[in-house]
């Protein structure tokens, strides 16, 4: 058993070899998801992928843990991707998606040894995966065409459509495209498959959504009843207002598809989500945004009374948004983990009284889940990539399960971090973080990488990234500095709200008044040597940076940014993000688009700046990239820009994360000297 990772770490670190952290580091850490308690909550199953450098991917096993530390195994090691495990009820055998037919489809595997079967041919690969009690029937999703009756029709029309001559696509609505791929009117739906028998029955049959919802959704928004009679599932029917509409709501449809989904949760015009019945069936639980059009409002917990409807909400005055909803095995408490104060903490609330207590405060941690008196979750920080930890179910004795990537971290030497905080913008105190070199001498000064998250309401806190880690800056010689400026997450709904039609005002004083606290409490810091990195929301600070603060800074890196936030409502495809923070359609508001828009002062700017772009980014298009490159070059400042043509407001693959960071890190280098 492994009671904790620290005392490993430091044994591992005297007795090997070391080197700074690198790009190259993060890529080798095997990432850990999806973890599922097995039904005697003895043990666990999960994922773990593992990057593939030569193919340019990531590859996922299925692994298994106990529960009570260690005895961390790999029940698959295909070429192809295993994923999606879980348990069958008398806890004997998983069942899983896989690859490795040429398709994604159902296989099993007895844990008492032999080879994996092949349960399903289907004609479409599957998306994801459940079990119903007693392990007779499977909730499965499909990529379909709505008006199709079977599977097999829809194989057909996706075959037909190959063949077409002509390449035009034809739209008479929006969204003509979302996220990375083209719309092409075909709609993720939710099935029910009894083992053995031939054809899945589609619970949302007809009906012109997707559940799960694209382009992120996954079976966190289905939930089975304790007596497998019912599915709550979740799309968004709102038709043609779907570009700007965030009104999702929770159905519970039949298992046996006798009867159309029923809307449950009409009344809330935001997004309802992630619903979960409780284990005698009785209640269900569901995260629901009181507010139409804002996908950063508070997730506060529904608790509906399943047989009369009959609905309340649970602890209305804690001020964070919860992320995941758990029961306990007596209904009287719920786990959820939920941003807070630049971590991501676990809390237990009380059903009855809605009282709320943190179980675990500091770190990265999330996805709760019930074993036997334990709770199993996620834990990560700026110093460890994902490991799976135990507790019991009053925060106390904290074990970890895993600790795959121990001898990495212990191999790479990384930056020590601490947090500050300082009077910003209304004088409001906001929160941030420092991290020193990972080589740090006392008494020397190093060049900073100032990095500034995106959403924008989202965070940089104390957790591993794979995108945005500090400690490739921190490994490279940098010292780093990242803030939760106003419209960050996890200090309250008021302040996250702050950002709403002031993109450019609160959170860049609370930048650059950040900046000054740092550079004048923490002498590591060289002041004269400071370049800023941000990506999406951070991506437009830096152009706006560029032309309110021009001789701030050495360089800049600009990723993924808007340059004029007028033409981008236009280019976008989820209007409601733009409407929202910037109050409304810029042809009845342009004010409200005008007010902190970068393209009005690129006039002013004068300092060095890196562009990056993904060619499939349909969120932040990748003319906005072109365009600031373009105002870069013509007034003969000194300028690169990177294209991804193959990626999308993410840089994904592992050879081009491996270009990103060498690229990045040579600019600001260079005019940090």
């Amino acid at each position: 058993m492994i009671a904790s990772l620290s005392a490993f770490l430091a044994l591992a670190a005297q007795s090997a070899d070391t080197h700074p952290f690198s790009v190259r580091d993060m890529l080798a850490m095997d990432r850990i998801a999806d973890a599922r308690v097995s039904p005697d909550g003895k043990r666990v199953s999960f994922t773990v992928s593992v990057t593939d450098l030569e193919g340019n991917r990531r590859r996922t096993d299925i692994w298994i843990a106990d529960v009570d530390g260690g005895n961390a195994r790999a029940l698959t090691t295909h070429p192809s991707a295993d994923y999606n495990a879980r348990w069958m009820a008398d806890g004997k055998s998983l069942v899983f998606l896989s690859t490795r037919g040429g398709s994604a489809q159902v296989w099993q595997l007895a844990l008492d040894g032999g080879e994996a079967q092949q349960l399903s041919k289907f004609p479409l690969d599957v998306g994801n995966m459940d079990v119903f009690p007693g392990g007779q029937r499977l909730l499965l999703s499909f990529d379909v065409w709505p008006a199709a009756q079977t599977l097999a029709e829809s194989a057909e029309k996706d075959a037909a459509a190959a063949k077409k001559k002509g390449s035009g696509k034809l739209y008479d609505a929006l969204p003509i495209r979302h996220w990375d791929t083209w719309e092409d009117s075909k709609r993720n739906h939710v099935f029910t498959w009894t083992l053995g028998s031939e054809a899945p029955i589609d619970l949302m049959k007809g009906l012109d959504c997707d559940g799960p919802t694209k382009p992120f959704g996954g079976f966190e928004e289905t939930s089975i009843s304790p007596d497998g009679s019912t599915v709550a599932l979740v799309f968004k029917n709102v038709g043609r207002e779907f570009a700007w509409s965030t009104n999702s709501d929770v159905y519970l449809a039949p298992a046996d598809g006798s009867t159309p989904p029923r809307n449950v949760s009409s009344e809330g015009p935001g997004y309802d989500t992630h619903p979960v019945f409780s284990p005698s069936g009785r209640t269900l639980a569901y995260l629901s945004m009181p507010r139409a059009g804002y996908e950063a409002d508070r997730q506060q917990i529904v608790l509906m009374d399943v047989a009369s409807g009959a609905k309340r909400l649970l602890a209305q005055s804690w001020d964070r948004s919860a992320s995941d909803i758990v029961w306990s095995a007596d209904e009287k408490t719920l786990f959820t983990s939920a941003a807070n104060l630049g971590n991501t903490s676990i809390f237990a609330i009380d059903v009855a009284s809605g009282d709320v207590r943190t179980l675990i405060e500091r770190g990265s941690n999330s996805a709760p889940l019930l074993a036997g008196a334990r709770l199993v979750f996620s834990r990560n920080h700026l110093k460890s990539p994902t490991e799976l930890y135990s507790m019991n179910l009053d925060g106390s004795d904290l074990r970890a399960i895993t600790a795959l990537n121990a001898a990495k971290v212990a191999a790479a030497r990384m930056g020590d971090y601490e947090q500050f905080h300082f009077a910003g913008a209304k004088g409001e105190k906001v929160h941030g973080f420092v991290m020193k070199p990972a080589d740090f001498e006392p008494g020397k000064q190093y060049p900073v990488a100032f990095l500034i998250h995106g959403g924008p309401q989202g965070s940089f806190g104390d957790s591993f990234h794979y995108r945005w880690n500090p400690q490739a800056y921190a490994g490279a010689g940098f010292g780093v500095v990242f803030i939760d400026f106003h419209g960050s997450t996890g200090y309250g709904q008021a302040f996250t709200d702050a950002i709403n039609q002031d993109w450019g005002g609160a959170p860049f004083e609370d930048l650059m008044k950040g900046l000054d606290h740092v550079l004048a409490n923490y002498p590591f810091l060289d002041g004269a040597r400071v370049t800023a990195l941000g990506a999406s929301y951070g991506g437009y600070m830096i152009n706006w940076i560029a032309g309110q603060a021009p001789e701030r800074f050495k360089a800049l890196v600009n990723h993924d940014g808007n340059l004029d936030e007028r033409m981008a409502y236009y280019d976008t495809e989820e209007l409601w993000f733009p409407e929202w923070d910037h109050g409304g359609v810029p042809w009845q508001n342009a004010a409200g688009y005008a007010k902190h828009n970068p393209i009005e002062h690129v006039h002013k700017w004068k300092t060095p700046m890196l562009v990056i772009h993904g060619g499939l980014d349909y969120r932040v298009v990748d003319t906005q990239g072109m365009s600031t490159f373009t105002a870069l070059q013509r007034q003969g400042i000194p300028s690169k820009f990177l294209y991804f043509p193959d990626e999308n407001h993410w840089v994904l693959k592992p050879q081009n994360s491996i270009q990103w960071h060498e690229t990045v890190l040579e600019w600001i280098a260079h005019w940090t000297k």
